[in-house]
């Protein structure tokens, strides 16, 4: 499948997050995004940003321990940490494929270790660490976005 590729570097911990918002605005129910990145690139504060936009009734939090965190706002939001998972198919037990169908958005840190699992029209999301301010993210989507 064809993607469109994007590029954005944002220069702040806050800038980061007003771009999860500008992001979230073209967001669909359904959606899957796929975060990746090292620790600390600022996968969290990226949902964080979709998550006030959706107007979540808690903000994120990385659910490294939980496995799962889902929101309820103006859209549900479920937001997964793979770093803890041992074998891609643990993702299946957890429920997600009834994740990807209740039409809400799916945002995934660390979906390289469930690639199997991730859907060919997933918008991937790839947040590199330059600086502790500065983070250079490249966007990966099937489908024309507004940047």
């Amino acid at each position: 499948m064809k993607k469109n590729i994007y590029h954005i570097q944002t220069s702040s911990p806050e800038a980061t997050i007003d771009f999860g918002k500008r992001f979230a605005t073209q967001l669909k129910p359904n959606d899957l995004i796929a975060l990746y990145g090292d620790l600390a690139a600022g996968k969290t504060t990226f949902t964080k940003g979709v998550c006030e936009y959706f107007n979540a009734d808690q903000a994120a939090t990385s659910p490294t321990f939980t496995l799962i965190n889902e929101y309820v706002g103006d859209m549900p939001i479920f937001h997964f940490d793979c770093y803890r998972i041992k074998h891609p198919d643990e993702i299946i037990m957890l429920g997600f494929e009834e994740y990807l169908e209740k039409d809400g958005v799916v945002l995934i840190e660390w979906p390289e270790l469930i690639a199997k699992h991730i859907p060919e029209d997933s918008i991937e999301l790839h947040i590199n660490y330059v600086d502790d301010n500065t983070r250079e993210i490249e966007i990966r989507s099937p489908r024309s976005m507004e940047l």
